[in-house]
């Protein structure tokens, strides 16, 4: 299934992507997600008033770009079903539900007696994930080029992943580099039924390793692939 210059070689195929049963996603579950394009322009939503004077639920707004440093606009009629508090904003952007590794499992719940009388998402917890980007190009999707894909594929990157995911073996790309949260309800993920393995994962640990310190194991299983990487090249 895997090509020969690709880290999942040293992995055996069947304990790379492993089935699980499981309800919680643990470190090393695929799930599925909405997840928001990072490079793109945030919209905010400006409430402008009341569509009619005694109209609590409904208000006319102007949608417009969202920058750091702008001045934050408020309308001096409130609106009930727009409700801000002070330095808050309205924010819009695109997003698209997409495959997602769960990097850290959910954490830990603070003490109850500690955040009484305090607002729930101030200590909620959450999901550490990364998700994976579509490789292919097509008239719908921008993709990558097999240049890139191949240098990916070799691990010349800490913040890319190539990979193909079940249950189809679509080969895609991990962004360690988009780490974001996701909130633990209902609704805010879905389990897919895989999960990586444990050296799957190590690996993926070492790839953040070397993204946040710029520094990989020398003895660790990157390490390993890199030296027979290069025996690959240097015999071919």
């Amino acid at each position: 299934m895997y090509p020969k210059d690709c880290v999942q070689q040293l992995v055996k195929p069947d304990e790379w992507w492993i089935k699980s049963d499981s309800k919680i996603p643990g470190r090393g579950a695929l799930v599925t997600a909405f997840v928001p394009y990072v490079e793109q322009e945030t919209y905010g939503f400006e409430p402008l008033g009341r569509k009619e004077a005694s109209q609590h639920d409904s208000a006319k707004i102007k949608v417009a770009p969202l920058r750091v440093g702008q001045p934050l606009k408020r309308t001096e009629l409130p609106v009930a079903a727009m409700p801000l508090h002070k330095g808050e904003v309205f924010a819009a952007y695109r997003a698209k539900m997409r495959p997602c590794l769960v990097v850290g499992s959910v954490s830990p719940s603070v003490d109850k007696s500690l955040t009484r009388r305090k607002p729930k998402h101030s200590t909620a917890p959450t999901i550490l994930i990364a998700p994976f980007y579509g490789v292919e190009q097509d008239g719908q999707r921008a993709g990558y080029t097999p240049q890139f894909i191949e240098r990916v594929r070799h691990l010349e990157y800490p913040q890319f992943l190539w990979d193909k995911l079940p249950p189809d073996n679509l080969d895609s790309l991990l962004r360690l580099d988009q780490l974001q949260p996701i909130g633990t309800g209902y609704g805010s993920y879905k389990l897919t039924g895989y999960r990586l393995g444990r050296d799957a994962l190590e690996i993926v640990d070492e790839l953040f390793q070397w993204l946040i310190w710029n520094k990989l194991p020398e003895d660790g299983l990157i390490a390993m692939f890199q030296k027979e990487l290069t025996s690959i090249f240097d015999n071919s």
